[in-house]
This record gives C-alpha cells, sequence and structure tokens, in this order.
C-alpha cells in the first residue's frame, strides 16, 4: 500500500475519532455541570485512579502479548503497546468486530502471522468478557444485597473459563462468518488460555480499584471496593456487548447509575456525576495513548520479518 495513501488515512482516522470523541465529552461535561451536585475534587486521588487504570492497561498488553507468544511469534512491549492502543480507537466506532480486525492487521504489519494476529485478538476478547463477568458476579455475590443468583453465576462463568480452550474454535467460526473471512482455529495449549484469563481478571480488578479511587476523590468515601468493582466492571461489559454504541457511550453510563443507586454507593445526581466522571476520565486515559501512537508511528514499509520462536 502506497505509503502516502497510509499516512493520510491515518491523518482521516486521528481527526474522525478527536471529532467524535470530542463532540462526545462536550456533551457529557455539559451534562455533568448541569447537575446540582456539589463536589470538592481530590486531585491527589484522580492521579491515583490515572496511574491505576495505566497499571490495568499494561496487564492487558502483557496478557495479549503472552497469547501471542503462545501461537508461536514474538511481539515487543513497545510495539505491542502501539497495536494494543490505537486498535482500541476502532472501539469508538460502531460494531466491536473494528477493534479486533485493526489489532490483526496491525499485528500482521509487524510481522505477526495473520493466525496469530488474529486468533489472539479472538482468544483475548472472549476471555476478557468471561473474566470481567465472572468478577463482576463475584464482587457483586460478596455484597449483603447480592441477588441468589450471582454465587451460581459466578461458579458458571469459572467454569466457563476452565472450558474455554473448548469454546475457542466455534467461536472462531463464528467470528469468520461475522468478518467474512477465513480464521483459522485457534489451537492453543490450555495453559495458556488460563494464563489470559488471569490476566484479564487482574486487569478487571485493577480497574475497579481505579473506579474505587475515582469515587472517593469526587464523593469522599463511600460504599467499598467489592461494591465499586462489580458496579464498575458489570456496567462496563454491558457496554462492551451492547455492538451499536460506540464505545458503550450511553450503555454504560445508564447501568452504572443504576448499579451504583442498587449497591448503595451513590444516589441521584451524585451518581450520575459519578458516572459521568467516570466516562469522560477514561476516555481521556483510552484516547490520548492511541491517537499519539497513531500520530507519531513509524512510516509504513516493508513488515519486519517474523522472528522465529
Amino acid at each position: 500500500m502506497n505509503g502516502r495513501y497510509v499516512r493520510g488515512l491515518r491523518v482521516v482516522v486521528v481527526l474522525v475519532v478527536v471529532g467524535y470523541v470530542g463532540r462526545e465529552l462536550a456533551r457529557q461535561w455539559r451534562a455533568f455541570a448541569a447537575l446540582p451536585a456539589t463536589i470538592a475534587v481530590n486531585w491527589s486521588l484522580v492521579v491515583a485512579s490515572g496511574i491505576v487504570v495505566l497499571a490495568s492497561y499494561t496487564v492487558l498488553i502483557w496478557t495479549w502479548q503472552h497469547t501471542v507468544r503462545a501461537w508461536g511469534d514474538r511481539l515487543g512491549f513497545l510495539d505491542g503497546a502501539r497495536i494494543w492502543f490505537v486498535s482500541n480507537l476502532g472501539r469508538y466506532v460502531p460494531g466491536k468486530v473494528w477493534q479486533i480486525g485493526a489489532m490483526g492487521v496491525l499485528s500482521q504489519r509487524a510481522g505477526v502471522s495473520p493466525v496469530a494476529a488474529v486468533g489472539s485478538s479472538l482468544v483475548v476478547s472472549l476471555v476478557n468478557v468471561l473474566a470481567g463477568v465472572a468478577v463482576a458476579a463475584a464482587c457483586g455475590a460478596g455484597t449483603l444485597d447480592a441477588p441468589a443468583w450471582a454465587v451460581p453465576l459466578t461458579a458458571t462463568l469459572v467454569v466457563g473459563v476452565v472450558i474455554a480452550p473448548w469454546m475457542l474454535p466455534p467461536m472462531a467460526r463464528l467470528f469468520s462468518r461475522v468478518m467474512g473471512r477465513p480464521i483459522a482455529e485457534p489451537r492453543l495449549p490450555h495453559s495458556a488460555v488460563w494464563t489470559a484469563a488471569l490476566g484479564c481478571a487482574a486487569a478487571w480488578l485493577l480497574y475497579g480499584a481505579a473506579f474505587h479511587l475515582l469515587q472517593v476523590a469526587l464523593l469522599g468515601p463511600s460504599g467499598n471496593l467489592l461494591r465499586s468493582t462489580a458496579a464498575f466492571t458489570g456496567s462496563y461489559i454491558a457496554g462492551f456487548l451492547f455492538l451499536l454504541a460506540p464505545g458503550g457511550i450511553g450503555v454504560r453510563e445508564v447501568v452504572l447509575q443504576q448499579l451504583l443507586e442498587r449497591f448503595g454507593i451513590a444516589t441521584g445526581a451524585d451518581a450520575w456525576l459519578l458516572a459521568l466522571a467516570s466516562r469522560g476520565w477514561l476516555t481521556v486515559l483510552e484516547i490520548i495513548p492511541g491517537l499519539l501512537f497513531l500520530a507519531f508511528a513509524p512510516r509504513t514499509g516493508t513488515p519486519p520479518p517474523r522472528s522465529t520462536p
């Protein structure tokens, strides 16, 4: 592909993403400013929250790299971070397949085989959803007002993670039909899938801790870490699974507001304030690294030769 064309397309993508996200952030800021709640922000905790979010990103990137290695390929951490953050911008386009597709294409350009590129993206996406729902259910089951089905749901999801290696081939066939392109069925060591599940679960717990820090920074001590993690993770997964909402915008906020009230963390204006602030803060932390990597990406050319295991 012509290098000038690729650079032009990159600029267009940056402008589209910046325009869309800027519009959404402006809309949410107006809603945020209209809320009657009065807050005194603890900015040191906000910064700490951001650091924990970046730590969760690091865990997810490592988890994906480990899955790529299980296919016999190699990917440096910096290349992995660039691919992960840039492909993450695809979440802000309707339809979650864009993110997975972009990760596969960028991985191939970095010298990773097509099977490892698309397969690892698919594996991590599937396992991440399973681990996220399991974390939300487990943390919710630890609360006093947890529904009766929380414990059996947690057990079912843990079993789902254990049997994930056997679920991947049919999932790959389904994804192949959705994408309209052939995808080799993943044949990974079971330990690689289970390691990915542990990494994704750890990342969700870090996400929950970051949200709890932001919650305390805005509203003061309220709720507890388990309830905060259950509310945030549950709303994030709900937004992710709603394919028509770019980045889960709208869906995540509504679900989070309802869960915050259910778990007694915040009510009314405070719940909406926390939901909107969480969206704005996470959007900044997701978008800025991706745009920086995209804007300062190395010139495209012949992909480097694939490394041997």
